[in-house]
């Protein structure tokens, strides 16, 4: 019988699960999703590939469980940052400050890779879905400083986000990246 490293069976499964999803998502930002394989991952996390299939049917399930593992922290980390705010514009930089060390993490490019697989339209749907989520809070604050097309402006905000981590990924220091975002969102918006 197989020894379990947690107080129950349920908490071990957890635990297995849990450290799965991190080495899947270690193997997709450090190698990219063609070595994303259940062998890779279970490799990477120390467990046989059949061990694996206890927990992911596929490669494609287990991409699928890391989205719907990954988005929601992600999601409820750019949500506390903007409701620690008072006013629209403290929302709005504590928005664009928190996603842009969202994107320069290492769960960040490991979802970043799966923009260039061949997902079934539901995947596509669903991840366009989370981001329509990860983007309320930023909609919500634009929305509050009287903007006419906070649903544009919010997705122009995270190209500015967007581009700035890129930056930071060919060796911009992240504070240089940070003031320039914001002051481009101050300029830009019009707020002091």
């Amino acid at each position: 019988m197989p020894r379990i490293e947690a107080p129950t069976v349920a908490e071990h499964h957890r635990m297995r699960r849990a450290a799965l999803l991190e080495a899947a998502e270690e193997v997709l930002a450090e190698q990219g999703a063609d070595a994303l394989t259940l062998g890779a991952v279970g490799e990477r996390a120390g467990l046989a590939r059949s061990s694996v299939y206890q927990y992911f049917s596929s490669a494609g399930a287990l991409m699928a469980a890391l989205v719907e593992d990954a988005f929601p922290r992600s999601t409820d980390r750019l949500r506390a940052a903007v409701d620690a705010e008072a006013t629209p514009r403290g929302k709005v930089d504590a928005f664009a400050v928190t996603a842009l060390g969202l994107a320069t993490d290492r769960t960040h490019r490991s979802l970043e890779v799966l923009g260039a697989v061949d997902l079934p339209a539901e995947c596509r749907a669903r991840l366009l879905e989370l981001h329509h989520e990860q983007a309320a809070p930023l909609v919500d604050a634009l929305t509050a400083l009287g903007l006419a097309s906070p649903e544009v402006t919010a997705r122009l905000v995270l190209g500015i986000v967007h581009a700035a981590a890129a930056l930071v990924t060919e060796g911009l220091d992240v504070e240089d990246a940070r003031s320039q975002v914001l002051g481009l969102l101050h300029e830009g918006l019009g707020v002091d």
